[in-house]
């Protein structure tokens, strides 16, 4: 150890370096356990698996990355330290939408638009940048000590992955469960692409809504730009202020671009107290209308193209964008005396694209979907009969309500940057094949050539299926070894978006549900308790934290006091504190070896009773904390070891124990002792602070030690 204050500069690189070279990291190198270890439960035979969520291959990490990377080590180092054979696979996402969304950031800055590239000019230039930030955040991770298996380090987009995702795909068709269809879709007109209902947000607003007059009826709408093709007037059938008028009925009347016949339709999906009660239908651009129509079998019309612009329907106000053609077209209806009045102040809600915020555009399109009912229906009853625990447990309700309300999934995403839908169709003859193989096939029905189709799968889809995939599914040995995994720990606020995905998508595939622990951490806020965002200017950088504090002060820091699903308020002045907790953790340790260097490593002396009484105070901590790691309280374990390591070793301990260092009759027994808490704490604060324990354990001089720390047994 050198002299003079901890310097996390100087050993976190020196450290990792050691780790790597071991070859520890991957669990088929761990050396058999010692015959005093075997009686662990599972030492050296029962695997333990955590599968890293796949970090977003466009940025660097972020404080929340930070939090997930610390939290899993903890588990990984923890078990492996118990004698598991302790797996943690990592692995980076190709994220699809979210990496396209960030290069076409940079390409505005560039003056240049995705739409005037060629789709494989584009998707060169997507991977050339994820591939170099793929490197970045590899480089990222190990910063944050993650004792992550590289050898087995997997990215969605390697071949092996695709194949599986292909094969799952394949199968889901040709069990009935993937179809093609024309259906409502959420449309992100900024974006070009669908999104599934996850990614959209519900957006409270304020508009105005308009009360027209249609015939002898008054409908209220906020968007009036919708209405050209209405030719349908909808009343509750239970409805008196409308009992003389009968289902099917026709009338003449007069609207926006002239005179029309419409129809009058009775349907109990009517909300009564909403405006009239009676309203006209738009099933191209709204979803409760499009069901509507289905039900009644009535035709579908679009009016609003996919650029948000007029269509040829709405006669003079053609090829203007809704937003510029909304008080047009009312000064047009209040000319023709249609305006009943208007509220200025209509608070409802819409829907949002969840990355830039545009209003999503309901549009009618061909797309792959996934029926979701029968994949979820089996999860249900095993999340309901207790087969997967959820921490904090709050989150199985929110999941099992989640799942007994599920809607058909659309797979289909019309970008460039992902994996492709391999699938071809007959739009003339409405067939539509999956052809994994990319082969050369007619339409069974009219004989012309099927044109491939053109979209890539929702990112969500291939990442739910990362557990199994990850692992070699279905015949690789690791499949056989570490599926089902053990925990799945990830941010609540993507339980939807790919927890439940993976559960349903797992059993579907393998007849197990892919981890038996889902553990959910909260955001990592700022000092204030507010969210991060680049916006406010209070994104804490876990590099630059890291290259101030260390990493074991900020691994810490996001440890305490923090409960499962709760979120974090991460003060700076917190990670400072933890860092002259290392320092005081490195000069306690120096006391000690300086103190030791005539022990005889081996040696067994007499203890007085004050030592004895340390020693068995320190098995109570043992115990103690073991419990609390076992059950994922590891924001209690490392405080337990924060305090008995400040406290009562350096405060209490140390002191008192200098006098029986001066003392030859009980000095024997103080270096015993102090050596023996010395090697306990550095065990037990591994997990939480690997780097420096493993750089003191190094220069430990206690008999039996193994080539590094990561790999010691956990005291009992």
């Amino acid at each position: 150890m050198e002299s003079g204050p901890y310097d996390a500069k100087k050993v976190e690189d020196k450290i990792y370096k050691l780790w790597e070279d071991s070859g520890f990291f991957n669990p088929d190198n761990l050396p058999a356990p010692s015959a005093s270890a075997k009686a662990s439960a599972g030492r050296g035979k029962k695997p333990f698996t955590i599968i890293m969520p796949p970090a977003n291959a466009n940025g660097n990490l972020h404080a929340g990355h930070g939090l997930v990377m610390t939290i899993e080590d903890i588990m990984t180092r923890y078990k492996r330290m118990q004698g598991y054979k302790a797996l943690w696979l990592p692995g980076l996402d190709h994220a699809g939408f979210e990496t396209q969304v960030v290069y076409e950031k940079k390409l505005e800055k560039e003056g240049r638009s995705r739409f005037k590239m060629e789709p494989a000019e584009l998707y060169q230039e997507i991977l050339d940048f994820t591939l170099e930030n793929k490197k970045n955040i590899e480089s990222q991770i190990k910063k944050m000590g993650a004792s992550a298996d590289w050898s087995r380090e997997k990215f969605t987009l390697d071949p092996d992955i695709v194949k599986t995702v292909y094969g799952t795909f394949e199968r889901l068709f040709n069990d009935g469960l993937v179809y093609r269809g024309k259906k409502i879709i959420n449309w992100c007109v900024k974006h070009q692409t669908s999104l599934s209902d996850l990614e959209t947000k519900d957006t409270e607003r304020v508009d105005k809504l308009y009360y027209l007059k249609y015939g002898p009826f008054v409908i209220a709408t906020a968007r009036p730009e919708t209405k050209f093709g209405d030719k349908y007037v909808v009343m509750h059938p239970d409805d008196k202020r409308y009992a003389e008028y009968k289902d099917g009925q026709k009338l003449e009347l007069e609207w926006i671009n002239g005179p029309i016949e419409a129809t009058v339709i009775k349907d109990d999906v009517i909300d009564m107290e909403f405006g009239t009660g009676a309203m006209t239908i738009t099933p191209w651009h709204d979803g409760v209308d499009f069901e509507l129509a289905r039900r009644h079998d009535l035709p579908k019309e679009q009016i609003i193209d996919f650029f948000g612009k007029l269509l040829p329907v709405a006669g003079e106000f053609a090829g203007m964008k809704i937003t510029e053609a909304r008080e047009k077209i009312v000064e047009k209806l209040q000319s023709k005396g249609l305006v009943e009045k208007i509220e200025e102040s209509y608070k409802h809600v819409v829907k949002t694209c969840y990355k830039c915020d545009s209003l999503i555009e309901p549009q009618v399109k061909e797309q792959w979907f996934l029926k979701m009912e029968p994949l979820a229906k089996p999860v249900l009853k095993l999340i309901e009969s207790g087969k997967v625990e959820f921490l904090p447990e709050h989150y199985k309700k929110i999941s099992l309500h989640w799942l007994e309300n599920i809607v058909d999934w659309p797979l289909s995403r019309q970008i460039v940057w992902g994996i492709a839908i391999p699938a071809k169709f007959c739009t003339k003859c409405d067939f539509a094949i999956v052809d994994v193989e990319d082969k050369e096939i007619t339409c069974p029905k009219c004989q012309s050539e099927l044109k491939k189709d053109g979209d890539t799968f929702d990112t969500w889809f291939s990442s739910g299926q990362w557990p199994f995939a990850t692992l070699g599914f279905p015949d690789g040995k690791d499949f056989q070894t570490f599926y089902p995994t053990d925990v799945m720990e990830t941010a609540g606020e993507i339980i939807f978006f790919w927890v439940a995905r993976m559960m349903m998508l797992g059993h579907y595939m393998t007849g197990e549900l892919p981890f038996k622990t889902v553990y959910l951490h909260g955001l990592v806020l700022d000092a204030k308790g507010q969210k991060m965002s680049k916006s406010k200017g209070n994104v804490i950088s876990p590099l630059e934290i890291i290259d101030t504090y260390g990493t074991d002060a900020f691994r810490i820091a996001l440890v305490v006091g923090n409960t499962p699903g709760t979120s974090l308020a991460l003060d700076v002045n917190k990670i400072k504190g933890y860092k002259n907790f290392a320092n005081k953790i490195w000069n306690a340790a120096k006391f000690v070896m300086m103190n030791t260097e005539d022990y005889k490593a081996g040696a067994k002396p007499a203890l007085s009773a004050d030592q004895k009484k340390n020693i068995k105070e320190l098995q109570g901590l043992v115990k103690d904390m073991t419990r609390d790691m076992d059950e994922f309280r590891f924001y209690i374990g490392a405080e337990k070891i924060y305090h008995y390591f400040w406290h009562t070793f350096c405060d209490k301990i140390i002191e008192e124990s200098k006098a029986d260092l001066a003392d030859q009759k009980l000095r024997q027994g103080a270096q015993y002792m102090l050596l023996e808490i010395l090697s306990t704490s550095l065990k037990l604060l591994h997990p939480f602070m690997p780097f420096i324990t493993e750089e003191i354990y190094q220069s430990l001089p206690v008999e039996g030690k193994q080539a590094c720390l990561m790999i010691e047994t956990w005291p009992k």
